[in-house]
Protein backbone atom coordinates (compact mmCIF):
# COMPACT_ATOMS: atom_id res chain seq x y z
CA UNK A 1 0.00 0.00 0.00
CA UNK A 2 1.12 3.02 -1.07
CA UNK A 3 2.14 5.74 1.68
CA UNK A 4 1.24 9.57 1.95
CA UNK A 5 4.92 10.38 1.62
CA UNK A 6 5.95 8.02 -1.51
CA UNK A 7 3.73 9.77 -3.70
CA UNK A 8 5.06 11.88 -6.72
CA UNK A 9 3.30 14.62 -6.11
CA UNK A 10 4.39 16.54 -2.32
CA UNK A 11 1.34 17.86 -0.44
CA UNK A 12 -1.03 15.56 -2.43
CA UNK A 13 -3.71 15.37 -0.10
CA UNK A 14 -3.64 19.30 0.26
CA UNK A 15 -3.63 19.95 -3.42
CA UNK A 16 -6.68 21.52 -4.72
CA UNK A 17 -8.35 19.50 -7.46
CA UNK A 18 -7.58 22.28 -10.25
CA UNK A 19 -4.23 22.74 -9.34
CA UNK A 20 -4.14 18.65 -9.12
CA UNK A 21 -5.45 17.96 -12.89
CA UNK A 22 -2.64 20.14 -14.19
CA UNK A 23 0.15 18.46 -12.04
CA UNK A 24 -0.99 14.79 -13.44
CA UNK A 25 -0.22 15.73 -16.69
CA UNK A 26 3.54 16.25 -15.51
CA UNK A 27 3.62 12.30 -14.48
CA UNK A 28 4.43 8.94 -16.33
CA UNK A 29 2.30 5.64 -16.55
CA UNK A 30 3.76 4.92 -13.14
CA UNK A 31 3.48 7.81 -11.00
CA UNK A 32 0.09 8.21 -12.18
CA UNK A 33 -0.96 4.83 -11.43
CA UNK A 34 0.57 5.11 -7.99
CA UNK A 35 -1.14 8.32 -7.74
CA UNK A 36 -4.64 6.67 -8.78
CA UNK A 37 -4.47 3.84 -6.44
CA UNK A 38 -4.03 6.01 -3.42
CA UNK A 39 -6.83 8.25 -4.33
CA UNK A 40 -9.31 5.25 -4.53
CA UNK A 41 -7.97 3.76 -1.37
CA UNK A 42 -8.61 7.70 0.28
CA UNK A 43 -10.42 10.46 -1.02
CA UNK A 44 -12.03 8.69 -4.22
CA UNK A 45 -12.71 12.09 -5.63
CA UNK A 46 -14.91 11.75 -8.73
CA UNK A 47 -13.92 14.52 -10.30
CA UNK A 48 -9.74 13.45 -9.85
CA UNK A 49 -10.13 9.56 -10.34
CA UNK A 50 -12.07 10.50 -13.47
CA UNK A 51 -9.16 12.97 -14.94
CA UNK A 52 -6.79 10.45 -13.83
CA UNK A 53 -8.38 7.43 -15.85
CA UNK A 54 -8.70 9.60 -18.98
CA UNK A 55 -4.80 10.95 -18.34
CA UNK A 56 -3.73 7.21 -18.35
CA UNK A 57 -6.01 6.51 -21.57
CA UNK A 58 -4.16 9.49 -23.05
CA UNK A 59 -0.55 8.23 -22.07
CA UNK A 60 -1.56 4.51 -23.29
CA UNK A 61 -2.39 5.86 -26.42
CA UNK A 62 0.63 8.01 -26.86
CA UNK A 63 0.87 11.25 -25.31
CA UNK A 64 4.06 12.29 -23.28
CA UNK A 65 3.93 13.90 -20.15
CA UNK A 66 3.66 17.50 -20.54
CA UNK A 67 7.28 20.07 -19.24
CA UNK A 68 7.41 21.05 -15.88
CA UNK A 69 8.26 19.54 -12.57
CA UNK A 70 5.19 17.83 -10.53
CA UNK A 71 6.82 19.25 -7.30
CA UNK A 72 7.55 22.88 -7.84
CA UNK A 73 5.65 25.15 -5.93
CA UNK A 74 2.95 27.15 -7.84
CA UNK A 75 0.98 29.85 -6.40
CA UNK A 76 -2.56 28.15 -5.99
CA UNK A 77 -4.65 31.83 -7.25
CA UNK A 78 -2.45 34.70 -9.09
CA UNK A 79 -0.50 37.71 -6.94
CA UNK A 80 -2.59 41.07 -6.47
CA UNK A 81 -1.05 43.49 -8.89
CA UNK A 82 0.87 46.29 -7.09
CA UNK A 83 0.35 49.31 -7.70
CA UNK A 84 -2.74 49.78 -6.87
CA UNK A 85 -6.11 49.80 -8.03
CA UNK A 86 -7.04 50.22 -11.90
CA UNK A 87 -10.20 51.57 -11.52
CA UNK A 88 -10.39 55.28 -13.26
CA UNK A 89 -12.97 57.55 -14.18
CA UNK A 90 -12.44 56.00 -17.69
CA UNK A 91 -13.19 52.02 -16.59
CA UNK A 92 -15.99 53.01 -14.36
CA UNK A 93 -19.64 51.88 -15.72
CA UNK A 94 -22.35 53.95 -15.73
CA UNK A 95 -23.83 56.20 -13.24
CA UNK A 96 -26.71 53.77 -11.50
CA UNK A 97 -29.89 55.85 -9.37
CA UNK A 98 -30.06 54.32 -6.34
CA UNK A 99 -32.14 51.53 -6.12
CA UNK A 100 -34.61 53.00 -2.83
CA UNK A 101 -35.43 55.62 -5.08
CA UNK A 102 -35.77 53.56 -8.82
CA UNK A 103 -36.16 55.06 -12.27
CA UNK A 104 -39.59 56.08 -13.33
CA UNK A 105 -38.56 55.20 -17.12
CA UNK A 106 -37.29 52.18 -16.06
CA UNK A 107 -40.04 48.99 -16.59
CA UNK A 108 -37.42 47.06 -14.56
CA UNK A 109 -37.50 49.45 -11.32
CA UNK A 110 -40.39 49.02 -8.88
CA UNK A 111 -42.09 52.61 -8.67
CA UNK A 112 -42.70 54.29 -5.50
CA UNK A 113 -46.36 54.80 -4.20
CA UNK A 114 -46.06 57.56 -1.80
Amino acid sequence: MTVRDDLPLPDYDHLPVGSLTSRIRTLGTEDLKTLLDYERAHANRMQVVSAMDHRLKGLAEGAQPSDGDPAAPTPEAPPAASGGSKVSESTTGPKMNPPSQGDPTNPAQPRSTG
